[in-house]
């Protein structure tokens, strides 16, 4: 665990996990292990609604009531849904600590999602819907994850379908929480300069009489066969460029390799200028305004993938100069020095993003939630110091071999 930080676990199974913090602004929030690959056939969409339908009313409060209750004090209430979890969190001046808390808890245990709130939150789910077909470059993402991922529910769209969405009812809701929002799969997170005492004395008051992990055995959820369909696929859509990706499923979060295409991912695509793949397309060739390599981790697999946009004639040209970065690093070590430059980099990228403190505030609740540990910026650097440049050529080696790769091309 990364010093200073403080855990606890709970009767009913619930944990506690504490990250110190150096300013006056904290964070709290529950992290569910609940998300779109944990939904049955049928509830397609439902982590996302219910989601959002936490904040339209508990046992105790109206909507308005959650909306006002930390915005009155300059205080903000936030979640979002993934393939893997549900967050619900708050940022406000750590006086306020207990007030976030209460609200959390309560949106996330005692939400009555009346059906008069739902039909009106479908509607805002549907536009939602509508704006993300309508941007073909976050919807290929998720057709992209689909290719992948066929026949496993994460390919499954976060979203969910207009018509699934108008279909769902207060007891199909109220089904899927009780069946994945139980303490035992939950973390209760605190990024804030408090007392963990104090902390602790205040959710062991919020959990009391909560249910306790008699069903812990049956709550675990099955990781299907991972069968991708390899090759290239287009799709026509009403787009003024092509969109184009291109990657493979990767490796989970139990295989030391992950380090190293973390790390080649860093050098291929990363968010430095200096990237290969922005360097070879854009600064050489000027022939796209966007392109990157993306690496997403799930706790059995991840998503490792290239995306760009380009005009419609420049395709197969950009898939070539893509290719033959592939290729370089599959073929050519880096050297020493080219190493050396390549873990400065990486390593002063990691403590820039450690310093948004939201977000490593989410990323302490995730991996303690999925992991039940957090290594900090400094065990991650001492992973990355230990790869070499035969270790980089080996994943790559694998992972780039372009008969195990899938292609998807949106075309006009």
């Amino acid at each position: 665990m990364a010093e200073g930080v403080r855990t606890y676990r709970f009767e009913n199974g619930l944990r506690l996990i504490q990250i110190p913090s150096p300013t006056n602004v904290a964070y709290c929030g529950i992290s569910i292990d609940a998300g779109t690959r944990d939904e049955e056939v049928g509830e397609e969409g439902m982590a996302h609604f219910c989601e959002h339908m936490m904040f339209k009313g508990t046992e105790k409060r109206r909507a308005w009531h959650i909306i006002n209750r930390m915005e009155a004090v300059g205080g903000d209430l936030n979640a979002y849904t993934n393939k893997e979890e549900t967050v619900v969190y708050a940022a406000f001046m750590k006086e306020h600590l207990e007030r976030a808390a209460e609200l959390i808890f309560d949106i996330v245990f005692h939400s009555t999602f009346p059906q008069h709130e739902m039909d009106k939150e479908c509607e805002v789910i549907v536009d939602e819907i509508e704006s993300y077909n309508d941007s073909p470059a976050d919807l290929i993402f998720d057709r992209f994850e689909d290719l992948i991922y066929e026949g496993n529910c994460l390919g499954h769209d976060i979203l969910g379908t207009a018509e699934r969405v108008r279909g769902f009812k207060t007891e199909d809701a109220l089904r899927f929480v009780r069946r994945l929002y139980r303490p035992e799969k939950m973390v209760f997170f605190v990024f804030g300069d408090v007392k963990f005492e104090r902390v602790q004395r205040m959710v062991e008051k919020l959990v009391k009489g909560l249910d306790c992990p008699e069903t812990l055995g049956m709550l675990e959820t099955t990781k299907s066969v991972i069968q991708p369909r390899y090759g290239t696929f287009t799709e026509s859509r009403s787009t003024h460029q092509a969109h184009v990706m291109m990657g493979r499923a990767g490796y989970g979060s139990k295989d030391d390799r992950r380090i190293a295409l973390y790390f080649l991912n860093n050098i291929l695509g990363g968010p430095g200028m200096n990237s290969r793949l922005n360097i070879a397309l854009r600064e050489h060739k000027g022939l796209v305004y966007t392109v990157e390599s993306s690496l997403t981790n799930y706790t059995d697999t991840s998503t490792w993938a290239i995306y760009f946009g380009c005009d419609e004639e420049d395709v197969e040209k950009c898939l070539k100069i893509v290719r033959g970065e592939l290729d370089r690093l599959m073929n050519e070590p880096l050297t020493e020095r080219q190493l050396g430059a390549a873990l400065k980099q990486i390593k002063g990228q990691i403590g820039v993003a450690c310093d948004n403190f939201e977000n490593y505030a989410l990323d302490v609740a995730k991996a303690y939630l999925h992991y039940n540990k957090f290594e900090g910026m400094k065990d991650t650097i001492e992973h990355l110091e230990k790869v070499t440049p035969q270790r980089l050529q080996e994943v790559a080696r694998e992972m780039f071999d372009g008969k195990r790769l899938t292609t998807l091309i949106f075309r006009s």
